[in-house]
C-alpha cells in the first residue's frame, strides 16, 4: 500500500489546496463529483475541451491581464494518480505536463503551469522570461499560486517564498508568517493567515490590496485586479477593479469556494451549484446550469 507523504497529507488536509473550480481570462472550469470536468467560455485555443477527462481531483485555469490579447488560455487537470493533463494554448510549452509524476497540486499562470510534488518540491513548464519558473530550489512547499509574471509558494511552516517579476513588490512576502493560503493576481499577492485575517502586497491601483480589515476569512482568490474573500459564514467580500461588476458578490450566500478570473468571479455553493458575476462576453459566466460540482475537501 502507498502511504501519503507528509507534504501530501498537509495538502489533502487543507480543503482549499486543490481547486474544484477555476477561472481564467475568458473561461471557467468546474470539477464534478465523479471526477469529470466541465467548462464554459472562450474556446479559441481549445481550453474548454475537457469533456474527455476522467479521474480528476483538481483544476486550474490560466489567467491573464486584460491588456494581453494573445496566448491567454490553458486549462490544467490534476488526476488521482498524481499525473497532470492540459489543454489550450501551448506556444511556451505550458501544456507540456504529460511527464509529470507525483503531483499533489497545480496552478496555472500566464503562459506557464506550476506543479507541487508530494515531496514538497515544485516543477514548472512554460514562459520564464521574468524568472517565474525558477522554482527548482524550492522545498517543503505545501501550496502554490501563479500570477501573470510571478509565482508564489507556501511553505509548511507558514512562511512564503516568491520568484518572478517584482516591479510592484508583489514578491515582497519574506516577512509573512502564519499563512495558510496564498493567491497571486496580475501584479499583486494575497495571503490568508490562520486567524482569518488577510495580507496583501503589490500593485494597489484599484484597491485590490485593501484587505486589512477583513475578518473571518477561510479562502481567498486573486483576479487580474480584484481580490475575493470567502467568509466562514458562507458570504463573500471583494475589493478592487469593478468595471464589469466582478466585485458584486455582497448578496452571495451559502458559498463554499471561490475563484477569480481576469474580470469575472465565480463561486460554488454548498449544494454543488455555481454563481458568477463579471464580464460574460464569451459565456464564461454561464454556469448556472452546472450541477454536482465537487465541494472542497471532498
Amino acid at each position: 500500500m502507498d502511504y501519503p507523504t507528509p507534504i501530501e497529507s498537509l495538502v489533502k488536509a487543507n480543503p482549499y489546496s486543490r481547486n474544484t473550480i477555476a477561472a481564467g481570462r475568458r473561461h471557467t472550469v468546474g470539477l464534478k463529483s465523479d471526477g469529470t470536468v466541465v467548462a464554459a467560455g472562450d474556446n479559441k485555443y481549445s481550453q474548454c475541451d475537457v469533456s474527455a477527462w476522467r479521474d480528476v481531483v483538481a483544476v486550474a485555469a490560466g489567467n491573464v491581464h486584460m491588456a494581453a490579447n494573445t496566448g491567454n488560455a490553458h486549462t490544467i487537470g490534476l488526476k488521482s494518480d498524481g499525473t497532470a493533463v492540459a489543454v489550450g494554448w501551448n506556444q511556451h510549452g505550458q501544456c507540456e505536463v504529460a511527464d509529470w509524476q507525483h503531483i499533489v497540486a497545480v496552478a496555472a499562470g500566464w503562459r506557464r503551469t506550476i506543479g507541487l510534488k508530494s515531496d514538497g518540491t515544485v516543477v514548472a513548464a512554460g514562459r520564464n522570461k521574468e524568472g517565474e519558473c525558477e522554482v527548482t530550489g524550492w522545498h517543503t512547499i505545501v501550496a502554490v499560486s501563479a500570477g501573470d509574471w510571478h509565482t508564489i509558494g507556501l511553505k509548511g511552516d507558514g512562511t512564503v517564498t516568491a520568484v518572478g517579476n517584482n516591479r510592484y513588490r508583489q514578491c515582497e512576502v519574506k516577512g509573512w508568517r502564519d499563512i495558510r493560503v496564498v493567491a497571486a493576481g496580475y501584479l499583486h499577492t494575497v495571503g490568508l493567515k490562520s486567524d482569518g485575517t488577510v495580507v496583501a502586497v503589490g500593485n494597489n491601483q484599484y484597491g485590490q490590496c485593501d484587505v486589512s480589515a477583513w475578518r473571518g476569512i477561510v479562502a481567498i482568490a486573486a483576479g487580474s485586479s480584484h481580490t475575493i474573500g470567502l467568509k466562514s459564514d458562507g458570504t463573500v467580500v471583494a475589493v478592487g477593479w469593478n468595471e464589469h461588476s466582478q466585485c458584486k458578490v455582497t448578496d452571495w450566500r451559502d458559498m463554499v469556494a471561490i475563484a477569480a478570473g481576469c474580470v469575472h468571479t465565480v463561486g460554488l455553493k454548498s449544494d454543488g451549484t455555481m454563481m458568477a458575476v463579471g464580464d460574460n462576453q464569451y459565456g464564461q459566466c454561464e454556469v448556472s446550469a452546472w450541477r454536482g460540482i465537487r465541494l472542497p475537501g471532498k
